[in-house]
């Protein structure tokens, strides 16, 4: 069930990438903020390059750099172009977050409205 805490992560992730939206080039496209265990929030932009990197791999890398290590829900929107809306993790983010977090829970918007899985369930027989 999602709660005001996952309305707030949301709007921290639009608040990320409508401040960082590249309209012209569109190299940020995607914003993600990454709640942990003890209620701090890290954001990030995707980056275009030969080897870009997806917005939740830098949220993600932002907080472990900052010394966390134990992670609770994670969400991605796209830009203010697209609407904000929430999007589904990449497979590699989705490894990511297994192999880094496998209790991690993911906010996603559904046919049914904003629906809250655990990455296990959007990775089903990962080895992780």
């Amino acid at each position: 069930m999602i709660d005001s805490n996952d309305l707030k992560l949301i709007e921290e992730a639009k608040k990320i990438i409508n401040k960082n939206f590249d309209e012209i080039n569109e190299n940020h496209t995607v914003g993600a903020a990454l709640r942990c265990k003890n209620g701090n929030v890290y954001v990030g932009v995707n980056v275009y390059a030969q080897h870009g990197s997806c917005a939740e791999y830098i949220a993600m890398g932002t907080a472990i750099t900052a010394g966390e290590r134990e992670f609770d829900t994670i969400v991605a929107v796209r830009s203010p172009k697209k609407n904000n809306t929430l999007i589904a993790p990449c497979g590699n983010c989705r490894q990511l977050l297994m192999q880094y977090a496998p209790d991690i829970k993911v906010l996603i918007q559904t046919e049914d409205g904003i629906e809250k899985f655990f990455i296990k369930e959007l990775l089903p027989y990962s080895p992780y």
